[in-house]
């Protein structure tokens, strides 16, 4: 893996804990000269993972849609900001620069953007590896919500076990380097998503 890409909260929410944490998985990615892809804004989550990476000399890339710019706050800072029409286009763009994908803390955009992408590997369009940063165990009941769908039979358990979750970014990223992706044959083309 050279770049991860991260989907987490603009806003910072009210716990210290997760703040921090977005902030060393910044600087540790830099740490192990591994590029940060993210959603190029300088506030929140986001602003926090981006500064520890900056702050650890790590290179940075961004990527906004151009009706955000102001509302997110684009981070002047990083090494890239690149600009695209929509959100979409963002989640494309991120997914073609990186070569891995972590969700942060956040809200409704965060768990739309992991999902998504979940969902293009179940359907065989990549084999990224995916992971959960659980942070004092804020996707606790979204987890639990995934296995409830396997044991409901709505989701295959090898189509859950794709999502790698750790409590640690050090775990994670290990787990993330040893992945291996079941082979799931392409029954979709990218231009159809």
């Amino acid at each position: 893996m050279k770049s991860i890409s991260v989907f987490c909260g603009s806003s910072e929410g009210n716990d210290s804990h997760i703040v921090s944490m977005a902030y060393e998985l910044g600087k540790n990615l830099a740490q192990q000269n591994l590029t940060l892809v993210y959603g190029g804004a300088k506030v929140g989550l986001m602003g926090q993972v981006a500064n520890g990476a900056l702050d650890f000399d790590g290179k940075v890339i961004g990527v906004i849609p151009d009706f955000l710019k102001s509302k997110e706050i684009f981070h002047e800072g990083i090494t890239e900001l690149i600009i695209v029409d929509n959100m979409h286009e963002r989640k494309m763009k991120m997914h073609e620069l990186s070569d891995g994908i972590i969700a942060l803390p956040g809200g409704f955009g965060t768990l739309e953007e992991l999902f998504e992408v979940v969902t293009w590997s179940q359907l065989g369009l990549h084999q990224q590896p995916m992971g959960i940063l659980n942070v004092n165990g804020f996707f606790d009941e979204l987890l639990a919500f995934l296995d409830t769908m396997v044991s409901k039979g709505l989701l295959r358990p090898e189509n859950r076990n794709m999502l790698l979750v750790d409590d640690s970014y050090t775990g994670l990223l290990d787990q993330m380097r040893s992945y291996q992706p079941i082979h799931t044959p392409k029954w979709i083309k990218k231009e159809q998503t």
